[in-house]
């Protein structure tokens, strides 16, 4: 199922295949740095052995789930709806019998890769061996090599940072932290999304716990105080960044008494649409101001339509496979924080897109400029092998290599993680090779250049 060996990714000259494996070597077994991403951490505090092969490759894989759908396969089908469940035979058979629609994908590729690596499956998958397939990953999951934490060390993860809540007390973390039977570093992420946006369902309750858990009052330097002194919390138990989840990367600097009226509008559930707008963008202009104090990296993930299918959310809830991108526009939103904020000494700020548009034409002459400003990898719908090649081509040639993130994997498929950063090193490694065989870059500094975006990159970028 991992078609091309050594090669596979590299390009198709034979000089050049050459050129990206002896990269490649440079780092093939270094260790990884995930500074973003979804992996719940009781999964490695509780250690307990994954379910079954269907839970663990389908069920909670939106990238799996939605494909299937579109196919005309039911969520339910899948195992999705948790008042029916199902034989989890079931969606694995499904999965067998579409594998077929899989070829060229990026999930596709993850999957092959891990049924291979981990399990030995090296066989395509289809109807005639589903079940022998599943059984053979049935049992493997059952040994002590595949429970989670001898899975963190195998695929050799230095660092995996979580996404968290806000009042999450961070006890799971402080757990891993303080149980020397576990050697690893998991950090948590502030995630504040869905206490700033006044159209986020529960917004006014949400909110109010926040002043609560903090003592705060319910004014608008209050409900800011009480943001401060949870990301000093979160500080304090290890997190390096404070991720932001936003339809549009709007930023605005209001005045204090216009902020107070918003707010307080806000909380009594009677803000209108362009309000809630300009609030929105007044609070990433907020968390941009309290990462220049604090020091927490601040990342952006613009662009997305959340749940656009609303009878898909009713039944079965968020990340259920229809989140759609929508265009992004940087340049003239970020202008107000980038004036106020983007040359200040220890400011980061990682700017992601799915919007394939912006690379060339904005985050990478905005990175090109502004010290503050990091080009964010290829994600979600674009970390996939050749929407990292365009990527490379679009923000190189203006910011060149050292003005990007290193890779970020944003997965919630734990067992995907090794598959995706490789799947990053090779890209790059065929990216550099043909800039070796161009004449445009030395061989000495491609190498430096792989071991840079691998280990050094990251660990600056995110201030490890």
């Amino acid at each position: 199922m991992t078609a091309g060996g050594r090669y596979r990714l590299f390009p198709a000259e034979q000089r050049l295949r050459e050129l990206a494996a002896d990269l490649h070597d440079e780092v093939a077994t270094a260790p990884i740095i995930s500074p973003h991403g979804h992996v719940d951490p009781r999964l490695l505090a509780d250690d307990v052995p994954f379910s079954d092969p269907a839970d663990l490759l389908i069920t909670h894989d939106h990238y799996v789930t939605r494909l299937l759908h579109a196919a005309g396969v039911s969520l339910p089908e899948l195992g999705l709806d948790a008042a029916h469940p199902v034989d989890p035979r079931q969606p694995w058979r499904i999965l067998a019998a579409h594998w077929h629609r899989f070829a060229g994908t990026a999930s596709g590729f993850w999957i092959a890769d891990e049924l291979a690596s981990l399990f030995g499956v090296t066989d395509e998958l289809g109807p005639e061996n589903a079940d022998a397939v599943y059984d053979r990953v049935a049992a493997a999951l059952r040994t002590d090599g595949l429970r989670p934490r001898a899975l963190f060390e195998r695929f050799r993860i230095e660092l995996l940072a979580t996404t968290d809540d806000p009042l999450d007390d961070l006890s799971v973390h402080q757990r891993l932290a303080d149980d020397p039977a576990f050697r690893g570093r998991v950090v948590p992420t502030f995630r504040p999304d869905a206490y700033l946006d006044p159209e986020a369902s529960g917004f006014s309750d949400r909110v109010h716990r926040l002043l609560g858990a903090t003592g705060r009052p319910a004014t608008f330097d209050g409900y800011l105080g009480a943001i401060e002194d949870r990301r000093s919390h979160f500080i304090a138990h290890g997190a390096v960044s404070a991720d932001h989840g936003v339809l549009e990367p709007l930023t605005l600097d209001l005045d204090p008494g216009a902020a107070q009226r918003l707010f307080a509008d806000a909380l009594e559930g009677r803000m209108d649409a362009a309000d809630a707008r300009v609030f929105r963008g007044h609070m990433l202009f907020q968390m941009a101001r309290m990462s220049t104090q604090d020091g927490l990296v601040m990342t952006v993930h613009p662009g997305v339509r959340r749940n656009h299918h609303r009878p898909t959310l009713d039944r079965f809830g968020p990340d259920t496979g229809h989140d759609i991108p929508v265009r992004t526009e940087y340049t003239e939103n970020l202008r107000p924080l980038l004036e106020a904020f983007g040359t200040v000494p220890g400011f980061h700020l990682v700017l992601f897109a799915v919007d394939e548009t912006v690379f060339s034409r904005e985050i990478a002459p905005l990175a090109g400029f502004y010290p503050s400003v990091y080009i964010g990898a290829p994600w979600w719908f674009l970390d996939a092998p050749d929407a990292m090649r365009r990527w490379r081509a679009a923000v190189t040639e203006t910011a060149g290599f050292y003005r990007s993130s290193g890779f970020i994997d944003d997965t919630r498929a734990f067992l995907s993680i090794p598959a995706r950063h490789d799947t990053s090193r090779r890209v790059d490694a065929g990216v550099l090779a043909r800039l070796v065989d161009e004449g445009r870059v030395s061989m000495p500094t491609a190498r430096r250049i792989m071991r840079d975006l691998v280990e050094t990159i990251p660990r600056e970028v995110f201030k490890l």
